[in-house]
C-alpha cells in the first residue's frame, strides 16, 4: 500500500482528485481512535502504539528530521477486533542520537493530528564522552471521569491541564507508576469491561500530545489492575496482565517463567527497574510471616541479582505503593516479608545508588531513612495526576519525612540527571498541575555511597 502523497501535492491540477483526497483525508482522521503513542525507545528501536475505530489497514512513515529523504514506510498492520484494534509497530535499525519526526496512515491516507509527532533514539555515548543529561517525568493516580460510572457527588477526577504541563516540561521519557487508570465497579468483572476503561482513558485528548512525543513506560498498581487494594487472589490477574501489555508496549516483562508487569531498563547511564506489586503480592490481611510477599519470591530474586548487575550511578527502583513508610499503612512495602530482605540485601551486597520512586497516596511526600554504616535511602512518592487529593495524617511514618516536601495538591515528579562521568547528580523536583516546581532537592551520586 502506498500512502497519498501524489495526489495531496498536486491539488491544482486535478481538483476533483483533491477533493476525494481530501475525503479520504478525513476518514483516516476519524478512524483514529487514540494515540499515537511513542512506547519504549533505544538507541537503535522504538515503539509506536495506535487504537482504530473500526479495522483498518495501518502505517508508519518516520524520517529523520534534519532529512526528510530518509523517510520510510513500515509494513501494514491490520488492527482487528480480536486484537482491541491495537497496532503496535517496532522500528528498528534507526540512528542513535538522532530526532525522528512520523506520521500514521490509515487504509492509505494520512492522519491528521493537530500536534507534533516525533521521538529521539539515546544516544551511544559510552567510550565516547560524559553520559547524557535527561529529566524524567513521573506521575500516578490518573483518574478520568466517566459519569455512567462514577459515584454520585462531586466528580472525583480534574485538573487534566497536567498532561499539557507534563508535555510542555518535555521531558526525556515519561514513567507511568500506577493506577493510571481507575477500572470501575462495572469494569473489574469482566475482560470487556477492563478493555472499555483502558480504550476510554486513551481517548482523552489532553493526553495525545504527551503520547505522541514522549517515550512511555509504564508499570500498575492495584486500581488499574483490578478492584481496590486487589492482589494475587483476583480472578482476571492473567487478562489484566494481556491488557496491561496490549495498551503499554515493552520491549520486555516479566522473567523467565515468571509472568508479571515488573522490567529492567537503561536510560543514558541510570537504570530503571519497575516492580510489579499487585500479580505476586499476597492479601493485606494475611498474617506477617515469610508467606506475606508483595513481590513474591521470583521477582524480589529478579530484583536484588538486577541491583547486584548493575553499575549505574542511581538505581531508581519504581514501585505502586511506598517502600519506606513503616506507620500503618497497610499497601506499603513494610507490612510484608520483602522488606526485610531487600534491605537487609542492600547491606549485605553493598549496592550503591539505590532510590525509590512510588505513588498511590494521594500527595507527594519524600521520605529518607538514614542506615548505619550505610547511606541514606530515599523514597520520592508523587501522586495524584488527576485523582483526588488525600491528606497525609495516620499512615505516614512522619519522623522519615524530609521537611518541606509534603505537597497535597494534584503534581508530577521530575527527576533529573547531570554532571560529568562519577559526579552524577539527581535533582528531584515536585512540580503542581500550572508547571510550578513547589520543592526540589538535589543529591550526588557520592552520597548513596557505602564508607570505606
Amino acid at each position: 500500500m502506498k500512502p497519498l502523497l501524489l495526489l495531496l501535492s498536486l491539488p491544482f491540477l486535478f481538483a476533483p482528485l483533491a477533493v476525494t483526497a481530501q475525503s479520504a483525508l478525513d476518514e483516516a482522521t476519524a478512524i483514529l481512535a487514540s494515540g499515537p503513542m511513542v512506547g519504549y525507545v533505544e538507541m537503535t528501536e522504538t515503539a509506536i502504539w495506535l487504537q482504530t475505530t473500526r479495522p483498518a489497514e495501518a502505517q508508519i512513515r518516520f524520517w529523520k528530521a534534519d532529512a526528510p529523504e530518509s523517510a520510510r514506510l513500515t509494513p501494514v498492520i491490520a488492527t482487528t477486533r480480536e486484537k482491541d484494534l491495537i497496532a503496535t509497530f517496532v522500528l528498528g535499525r534507526l540512528a542513535f542520537g538522532t530526532e525522528y519526526e512520523y506520521e500514521v496512515y490509515l487504509d492509505g491516507s494520512k492522519v491528521v493530528i493537530p500536534h507534533s509527532t516525533h521521538f529521539a533514539t539515546q544516544a551511544m555515548w559510552q567510550w565516547r564522552t560524559n553520559p547524557p543529561d535527561f529529566r524524567v517525568a513521573v506521575g500516578s493516580c490518573a483518574y478520568i471521569n466517566d459519569p455512567p460510572f462514577d459515584r454520585p457527588g462531586n466528580p472525583y477526577g480534574g485538573g487534566m491541564e497536567i498532561f499539557s504541563t507534563i508535555a510542555a516540561a518535555q521531558p526525556d521519557l515519561m514513567l507511568w507508576i500506577g493506577d493510571n487508570l481507575y477500572y470501575r465497579e462495572g469494569d473489574w468483572e469482566s475482560e470487556s469491561g477492563m478493555r472499555y476503561r483502558n480504550a476510554y482513558n486513551r481517548r482523552a485528548p489532553e493526553l495525545a500530545p504527551l503520547l505522541a512525543s514522549t517515550p512511555n513506560y509504564a508499570t500498575w498498581d492495584d486500581h488499574d489492575y483490578g478492584p481496590n487494594d486487589s492482589d494475587r487472589t483476583y480472578r482476571l490477574k492473567d487478562v489484566a496482565l494481556e491488557i496491561f501489555n496490549d495498551y503499554w508496549p515493552s520491549r520486555t516483562r516479566g522473567a523467565a517463567g515468571v509472568p508479571g508487569v515488573f522490567q529492567r531498563f537503561t536510560w543514558s547511564d541510570v537504570d530503571f527497574f519497575l516492580l510489579d506489586d499487585r500479580y505476586h503480592r499476597a492479601p493485606n490481611e494475611m498474617p506477617s510471616g515469610p508467606g506475606k510477599t508483595m513481590w513474591g519470591e521470583e521477582q524480589l530474586q529478579w530484583l536484588m541479582e538486577s541491583l547486584v548487575s548493575s553499575s549505574a550511578p542511581f538505581k531508581i527502583v519504581v514501585n505502586g505503593g511506598q517502600v519506606l513508610n513503616r506507620a500503618g499503612n497497610d499497601e506499603a512495602l513494610p507490612n510484608f516479608a520483602d522488606y526485610e530482605r531487600l534491605m537487609s540485601f542492600i547491606q549485605e551486597a553493598r549496592i550503591e545508588g539505590v532510590v525509590f520512586v512510588t505513588g498511590d497516596r494521594h500527595h507527594a511526600i519524600l521520605m529518607k531513612r538514614d542506615v548505619e554504616g550505610g547511606y541514606p535511602l530515599y523514597d520520592l512518592t508523587t501522586s495524584p495526576l488527576t485523582a483526588g487529593v488525600a491528606q497525609a495524617r495516620e499512615g505516614t511514618s512522619h519522623e522519615l519525612v524530609v521537611p518541606g516536601t509534603y505537597f497535597p495538591e494534584r503534581n508530577f515528579a521530575l527527576l533529573e540527571f547531570s554532571g560529568p562521568r562519577r559526579e552524577r547528580r539527581m535533582t528531584m523536583r515536585i512540580v503542581n498541575a500550572a508547571g510550578v516546581a513547589v520543592w526540589e532537592r538535589t543529591v550526588g551520586e557520592g552520597e548513596l555511597k557505602f564508607s570505606q
